[in-house]
């Protein structure tokens, strides 16, 4: 990362939370900005950071996968927030242990301002692996997943890795909770966004691996002409 800004946002509203059995690990690719020193600066709250080149963000989660030894693992891109100062005290509050807990996001800009939820996709009422035949149905910073569960991130895919590491890890896991709660602020213009060609090339061929082709197809023609009709009746854009 070389956004020191937005990532002093990140991890502010980490440090915010009221819940107290919380593990920060920071995995930087090698920051020229600042970062570092607001790293050194607020080591004391942070159980692990390290700043070398990756290949990639996914190779960076990978890294912070290794170092993880927490119960559950939750990713937070720099410049992505956690959205309420009480969530993950809300969240295991619950008596019930569950493999994975999800819930909603919303957009903002770089001023933090709301832009508000997806238009065409929320989070469906039930979630399992299958639900992803419809694209990321459930945003990759509002799942929270037990560490056993969690697989690697496959580095051959450059630019929607996140679909494939949250279909692969749903196989594992056979408790899912909705909490129906907004769990992230997603900063608009992230990695996928900017590579919307190569992304969505790459979608479809997770998709193809995971599900049955024609399925795929099907399914795709469906949300495309869904699209077409929301933005054209709205006019509204759809992030």
């Amino acid at each position: 990362m070389n956004r020191k800004t937005e990532f002093e946002k990140t991890i502010n509203s980490i440090f915010r939370q009221r819940y107290v059995n919380l593990n920060l690990i920071v995995i930087d690719g090698g920051s020229v900005d600042g970062t570092i020193d607001l790293l050194k600066l607020n080591s004391d709250k942070i159980k692990f950071w390290m700043s070398e080149p990756d290949s990639g963000i996914y190779d960076a989660m990978n890294k912070g996968l290794k170092h993880s030894e927490a119960d559950y693992v939750w990713f937070i891109n720099s410049g992505d927030e956690i959205y309420s100062e009480d969530l993950l005290s809300k969240v295991f509050e619950i008596p019930v242990e569950y493999d994975a807990y999800y819930g909603d996001m919303v957009y903002i800009d770089e001023q933090g301002n709301n832009l508000g939820r997806r238009t065409l996709k929320s989070p469906p009422d039930e979630l399992s692996w299958k639900s992803f035949i419809n694209g990321m149905v459930v945003s990759h910073q509002s799942l929270i997943i037990k560490r056993t569960k969690a697989v690697d991130y496959n580095l051959s895919y450059k630019h929607v890795a996140d679909l494939d590491w949250c279909i692969r890890s749903l196989k594992n896991c056979s408790s899912i909770l909705n909490t129906k709660l907004t769990l992230s602020k997603f900063l608009v213009g992230g990695y996928s966004k900017k590579n919307i060609v190569k992304s969505n090339i790459e979608r479809f061929k997770i998709l193809l691996k995971h599900f049955n082709p024609l399925q795929v197809i099907r399914t795709q023609l469906i949300l495309a002409v869904k699209f077409v009709i929301y933005f054209f009746s709205t006019r509204k854009k759809y992030y």
